[in-house]
């Protein structure tokens, strides 16, 4: 662990030298060491303050991956007055998510849980688009600092009480206030229905780079919470697990319908986040063997997957100046190539065949059902508005009348090509490493 840690550390002479290129041959030498050596142990680096499992692996492997796109959707800023802040920012960003991914202490996770949201708002605020990114951010900031104080005193009071915060090591006798305590921070990051609308405004104003991190892995930090703190608040998330999957079951579906009348595509793909996260959230709350690892893997898959549905978003911003879908228009015409990558990425957002979604939503299907078979209508409506909006983004941006705005338009460089495919590639290549998951059964 300490070797990989020094080496981020050592990494900071080629960030001050401002060498993007370099940058990203670490990432990719860094992204492979990890590949490997997933598939020799299934728990490794073991300790009292860092350890790795199969859960810790994953968010690891994507936080690198969505890092390394990120720097390249954000070419331009090489050449800018900023750029050398800007990889200072993605750098510190990922040192933060590997620290919070590999902590096994939940003091240390809530530290680094914590620190992860500093420069995701120095991104907002430097590099957004619009004058409202300052009420982004603190929409941002203080949805999250919110429940964070309540978290930090349930901490501190489980410090003193049993004197560890290792995962593995907390038994207490828990009540109901410190149960909301622990959830709530995490809910709100992920986020639940009715704590989510700092998520459209935050994608909104934040730029390509700042929406991939935010929807790729930010997000799962809450997922990643909650699984952790299911080891030791069991029997208060059976007691009132009905409460918070009825509330995502009519929150997702709500939101659903939302996607469905939505014009700006930004905003769409935002929501669209919020209805994948309610079914994570579900699936944690079923505490069931699948519907943990259903919502670990569409957790995955959904990183992925929105990520790359906001860089398709940004390459068509960057042309018409809107992100309108009324301007948007008839793209089938002069970029026919792109318009395959709109329909492979909304077939993969709505759970298409072959790809990780289609397991994870599979997998979460089946654990909401063991645990009530009321779900079963919701889930019709969850499933069918996925598909409905999916393919409402996909038909209004390539197909119709093209706008008289994106006449003089200029056509896909081989760079975004590349930045698309690589986020198709491990979406719907990983799932030939399936058995992974399935030998935990």
């Amino acid at each position: 662990m300490m070797v990989l840690i020094f080496s981020m550390i050592f990494l900071l002479p080629v960030i001050m030298n401002n060498n993007f290129f370099v940058f990203k041959v670490f990432l990719i030498f860094l992204f492979s060491y990890y590949l490997m050596m997933g598939s020799t142990s299934f728990m490794f680096f073991l300790s009292y303050l860092m350890g790795v499992d199969v859960i810790s692996w994953g968010f690891i492997i994507l936080s690198i991956w969505i890092v390394l796109l990120m720097i390249m959707s954000s070419y331009n800023y090489k050449y800018s007055n900023k750029s050398k802040e800007f990889i200072f920012m993605n750098f510190f960003l990922l040192l933060f998510l590997f620290f919070s991914f590999s902590s096994t202490s939940m003091f240390m996770f809530y530290f680094f849980f914590e620190c992860s949201l500093v420069p995701t708002l120095f991104l907002i605020f430097g590099w957004g688009y619009q004058p409202e990114r300052l009420a982004a951010g603190f929409y941002l900031i203080f949805y999250t600092l919110f429940a964070s104080l309540p978290l930090l005193l349930s901490i501190f009071y489980l410090l003193g009480l049993t004197g560890s915060s290792f995962y593995w090591l907390i038994n207490f006798s828990c009540n109901f206030y410190l149960f909301i305590c622990f959830i709530l921070a995490f809910l709100i990051k992920m986020p639940l229905v009715m704590f989510h609308f700092w998520l459209p405004k935050a994608h909104v104003e934040a730029p390509v780079s700042g929406s991939m991190i935010l929807a790729g892995v930010l997000l799962k930090l809450g997922g990643y919470g909650l699984m952790r703190v299911s080891l030791f608040l069991y029997d208060y998330m059976c007691m009132y697990s009905v409460y918070l999957i009825s509330l995502s079951l009519f929150g997702g579906v709500i939101c659903g319908f939302i996607c469905c009348l939505q014009l700006d595509m930004k905003v769409l793909v935002a929501y669209s986040s919020v209805c994948h996260m309610a079914m994570s959230i579900m699936g944690i709350f079923t505490l069931s063997l699948w519907g943990m690892w259903g919502s670990y893997i569409l957790m995955l898959s959904h990183g992925l997957c929105s990520s790359g549905l906001f860089c398709l978003v940004n390459i068509l911003y960057d042309r018409s100046g809107s992100r309108s879908l009324l301007v948007n228009k008839g793209f089938l015409i002069l970029m026919p190539s792109l318009c395959l990558f709109w329909f492979i990425l909304c077939s993969n957002n709505m759970g298409s065949p072959l790809s990780l979604n289609l397991f994870g939503e599979l997998m979460l299907i089946v654990g909401l059902l063991s645990w009530s078979v009321c779900t079963m209508f919701y889930l019709m409506f969850f499933s069918f508005l996925a598909c409905l909006y999916s393919m409402y983004l996909f038909s209004f941006v390539n197909h119709g009348s093209l706008s008289n705005f994106n006449l003089t338009i200029k056509f896909c460089t081989f760079r975004e090509y590349g930045l698309i495919f690589y986020h198709l590639l491990p979406l719907n290549v990983f799932f030939l490493k399936f058995n992974i998951f399935m030998t935990l059964f």
